[in-house]
Formats: structure tokens, sequence, C-alpha cells
């Protein structure tokens, strides 16, 4: 049975409801369905759809446009639906990442309908798994033009704070060998495992930076984050390779941060697997100072990677800004405060009136 979306309720009460639409990554077409039968009920929107991305957008002729975007989908679930609430907390899957912020999203569709600037609301697909698959990345090849904008939003868990930017991140594979032998005649091989102890020792020793770009300061992070080795019980190893993930500012562009790792690890042989690039946070952007006065509080960095990065190759400057907490992202007893989603909308809400 197809779940029908009131945006006329509580935000709150909305967030329950499409929390227990499940949407697990690959599986968003029933939540994606109800949010374009609502947002086609609205007669001040043009409403677009690419799979399981919808599109809604005003087309006021104002001389602003900001986009607005959140993802549908969730981790696999944990024994996390259907909502419940205790207190002011709602509990379940994808309650804080981030279905509060589509519920905050879709409610501003539904009441703006002459805001002050031209608003283009964006929810899509497949965010939680591989890069090739997210619906942002999608639209942003198929429909370039749906997002277009000056400024955006992406409502990612931040607590209700602004948080600029995003940290841009890569992985690598840092690869020792050796030559195989028997394990009782160990002298007659070289272990490759073994030869791994210096790459721990650089990761042990490695001092990350604390850069600060355009005001705000990110903290960032090279770990080892697997080791593999090993061909059987009675054998000396011949490869052995560490993965290291590299979390860096957006004063580095990818490739400056694929040098640095294969600077750190000279000697070694580097082979690079993934990356995504960093965003600045763009909050000298005279859209962007607007949102701040209107919402108030202390921006800070984002410490992670969010499509943020991918508006920024777009040349839109971004922020993230939801209700929930980036800390309880994909636990089993994920909750959002019904409070902080109330604020959220009415911060959104004094900034596009």
């Amino acid at each position: 049975m197809s779940t029908r979306l009131d945006l006329t309720q509580d935000v709150g009460a909305l967030t329950a409801l499409i929390v227990d639409v499940e949407s697990v990554s690959g599986h968003e077409k029933a939540l994606a369905d109800a949010v374009e039968e609502a947002l086609r009920t609205l007669p001040h929107l043009t409403v677009d759809r690419d799979g399981d991305s919808i599109v809604a957008r005003t087309g006021l002729g104002r001389e602003e446009r900001v986009v607005i975007a959140g993802h549908l989908d969730t981790v696999p679930l944990a024994g996390n639906l259907p909502s419940r609430v205790e207190g002011d907390l709602l509990y379940g899957c994808g309650t804080s990442d981030m279905k509060a912020g589509v519920a905050v999203a879709l409610k501003l569709a539904a009441a703006l309908q002459a805001p002050s600037r031209d608003v283009t609301y964006v929810f899509y697909d497949c965010e939680e798994i591989e890069a090739e698959r997210n619906g942002l990345l999608r639209l942003s090849r198929s429909h370039p033009d749906w997002l277009a904008g000056d400024f955006a939003v992406l409502m990612e868990p931040t607590d209700g704070m602004i948080e600029g930017g995003c940290q841009g991140t890569l992985r690598a594979q840092i690869i020792t060998r050796g030559k195989r032998s028997h394990s009782a005649r160990s002298w007659f091989g070289v272990n490759a495992v073994h030869a791994a102890q210096p790459v721990l020792e650089i990761l042990n020793a490695y001092e990350a930076r604390l850069p600060i770009v355009d005001g705000l300061e990110y903290h960032e992070g090279l770990n080892a984050v697997a080791i593999t080795g090993g061909v059987a019980g009675n054998v000396i190893p011949d490869e052995c390779v560490v993965t290291v993930n590299y979390r860096f500012a957006p004063d580095l562009s990818l490739e400056d941060a694929q040098a640095h790792v294969s600077e750190v690890f000279g000697g070694f042989e580097v082979r690079f697997t993934d990356g995504a690039p960093a965003a600045r946070p763009g909050l000298n952007h005279p859209v962007a100072a607007a949102f701040v006065d209107a919402v108030g509080g202390e921006p800070r960095a984002k410490l992670g990677w969010t499509d943020v990065s991918l508006f920024s190759s777009l040349g839109v400057p971004a922020v993230n800004y939801g209700p929930g907490d980036p800390n309880l992202a994909h636990q089993q007893g994920e909750f959002v405060s019904l409070e902080k989603i109330a604020d959220c909308e009415r911060g959104m809400l004094d900034w596009l009136t």
C-alpha cells in the first residue's frame, strides 16, 4: 500500500511518517513516489523526476536561486523500524541521517508559495553507497540545469549548526612485496607482512594538520583502515597491502592530497583506489552571509565528506545544515530531537521569507 504524505501536518509527525517508509539505498522507489505525489499537488512548483530523484522548482523570476537538497536513502535497517517517540526524541532508521532534513525541506516546499528567493528542492537516491550510484551525481550529468543556483543548503545532520564546506577523502593502498617460501624454511623467503612495519610506524608518527580555511578550522586525518596479507598457514607471504584513508582540508585539491600521500610513503609502492575532492566553506558569498544571519550560531567546519563537494564542483557555494546529530548517523539507536526539527524549520523559513 502506498504512503501519502500530508505536508500540512507538524514537521515532527511528517518526519515520523517518512522514516516509516523504508528506503534503504537502492530501494527508494516507495518514498520517491510519495514525495513526487505530494509535490505535484503544489501548483507553485514545477516537478521533474529522474529515476528515484525528484526535483521541484519555483519560477518567480527572483534575482537569486537557492538549492535545498537531501537524500532519501538510509543505511540498512538494524531492527530500528517502525519509528517511536520517547519524550522529545524520535527514534528510527534515518531519523538523524537525514529524513528529518527531508521533512523540513518538504514543509518549506509546501509553505513557501512566494519565497524571497527562487528555490529548487532536490530529493535524491543512493547517497549512502558507492559514489557512482549517487543520484545527485547522476542529476549533475544528465540534468545539470536542474541543480543551477547561487547557493545550496545540503540538509545533512549538523545538530542545527551551519557546517561550512567539507573535507575531501581518498583511499590508497601501500604495498610491500616479498618472496614466498615454506614457513619451515622462512630464511629462503622475504616476509611482506613484516615489511609493512615501517608503514605502520609512519602512520603512528603522523601529525595531522589543523588548517584554517575561510575562517574555519579543519582537522585532517591519515589512518590505516585495513590490512591484508598472507597466502596460507605454512607460506611466507609475498605481498601485504595496508589501505589508508586520508581526510584532507579544502585548501588542498584531490591532486594535492594524492601528492602528499605519495610523499609521506616515499619509497613504497602506492596505489590510489578512490577519491573525492573537498569543498571550501563559501561563507563569504552574500547569499551565504544572509543565511548565516537568519539561522544564527557560529559556523564550523564539516569534518567529513558530503555532497557539498559536488555543488562546489558545479560552481555553487554550499553549506551543510540539518536538525540531525551527525554523531548518531548509522547507529542502531539513531534518533533526532523533535525540537531541533522545529527549530530548523523556523530558521529556514526566516531565511526564505
